[in-house]
């Protein structure tokens, strides 16, 4: 098997998994991308995703409008479709909310965190293979979570009881997503991901945490991308 489809079938065993769990109010409708967006999830794994990497960065889960429309981690449309050059069908979630359509690559809305993640890797590495060549940027959790209003609702907020199960299915696939691309480096992007990573990395692999982009966060909202070069040269993950 290649490296991408072994990643793949840890990702598959890991829809599986979260797709048996149940989440009650305030959340109404529960997407999951790695099943309706599976093969924009092989296609980027298959392209960019088939090599040992030196770094991986870790998010928390999608938002709906980047991960939830691409099947790609912090996945803005633009670039998916223009940098990256992803090109695969996007199927539907079994039942969508009625204010967060899935629309693929055709969706109109953009996601700020993954605009200026994929812009800041951009502007430094020119081309996703130079990008790709040691990196890869990977989800601890792969489900959307909204509540009646349309409100993304993050894993953090689910009640213990739910909350509980999914860490484990995720912390589970993420140990071997990471034994599997033996990276030097393992950078989470905010506090959660890098929270989940310390859980299930040990002492082999270097942890590192990155900024998270939101617009949500003022600090992010002042030069977020000459902080984040600051932060992972401080941290030693890349040379200034």
């Amino acid at each position: 098997m290649t490296l991408a489809s072994q990643a793949l079938s840890i990702l598959d065993d890991l829809r599986i998994q979260v797709d048996r769990l149940d989440f009650g109010p305030p959340v109404t409708h529960v997407y999951d991308p790695l099943g309706y967006a599976r093969p924009a999830v092989r296609q980027y794994l298959e392209r960019y995703g088939d090599r040992p990497k030196r770094v991986l960065f870790v998010g928390m889960n999608p938002g709906p409008w980047g991960m939830a429309q691409t099947g790609v981690p912090f996945g803005e449309v633009a670039a998916v479709r223009d940098w990256l050059g992803l090109d695969a069908e996007i199927g539907k979630p079994s039942r969508e909310h009625p204010r967060r359509p899935v629309e693929g690559l055709a969706c109109r809305r953009h996601e700020v965190s993954g605009r200026r993640l994929w812009g800041f890797f951009a502007d430094r590495f020119g081309t996703p293979e130079r990008f790709f060549a040691d990196h890869l940027v990977l989800n601890h959790c792969p489900l959307v979570f909204l509540e009646a209003t349309g409100r993304n609702r993050t894993p953090v907020q689910l009640p213990a009881a739910e909350r509980e199960p999914l860490l484990a299915a995720c912390d589970e696939a993420l140990a071997a997503l990471v034994d599997l691309y033996r990276p030097r480096w393992c950078v989470g992007v905010g506090a959660y991901a890098e929270a989940r990573l310390r859980a299930v990395c040990g002492g082999a692999t270097a942890v590192g945490r990155l900024l998270h982009p939101s617009p949500a966060s003022p600090t992010a909202n002042r030069g977020w991308a000459e902080q984040a070069a600051s932060q992972l040269v401080g941290q030693g993950v890349w040379r200034s």
